[in-house]
């Protein structure tokens, strides 16, 4: 278990506190959200949350098996949906250098598509995942 405490500090902005590092972090609204858009928004944090927890977990199991991984980006794209408002796609792009057998890209492929993220994400949130390997 961890414990995340959000505080409401005005102007449409949080701050929100890791329990157990005590790292912070500062939202915003977005601009065409009646907010300044100066800081991540709510939404922006939940397909970070997905590019790096992609990249985390494949790092995990290149780690379990003598694989290098580092280099490897993600870029995902947010799109809202209007009616409702809320997040309609985050496809991921992942660009992995580096030379890998088959069955290793498999194995890594895998490990994207079982991320923790990705597997909580509401299913009618298109979340497409494509590789890039580069090597």
């Amino acid at each position: 278990m961890v414990s995340i405490q959000s505080r409401y500090e005005g102007g449409l902005s949080c701050r929100a506190t890791h329990g157990p590092s005590q790292s912070q972090l500062v939202t915003d609204a977005p601009k065409d959200n009646e907010g300044l858009g100066r800081f991540f928004s709510p939404t922006d944090l939940v397909a970070t949350a997905l590019a790096t927890c992609i990249l985390t977990t494949m790092a995990i199991v290149a780690k379990r098996h003598g694989l290098a991984f580092e280099g490897a980006t993600a870029d995902v794209e947010k799109h809202m949906q209007q009616t409702p408002r809320r997040i309609g796609r985050l496809p991921v792009v992942l660009r992995i250098p580096g030379a890998f057998t088959e069955q290793q890209k498999k194995l890594l492929e895998n490990a994207a598509h079982s991320c923790p993220v990705h597997k909580s994400l509401h299913p009618d949130i298109d979340a497409s995942i494509s590789f890039d390997w580069i090597g």
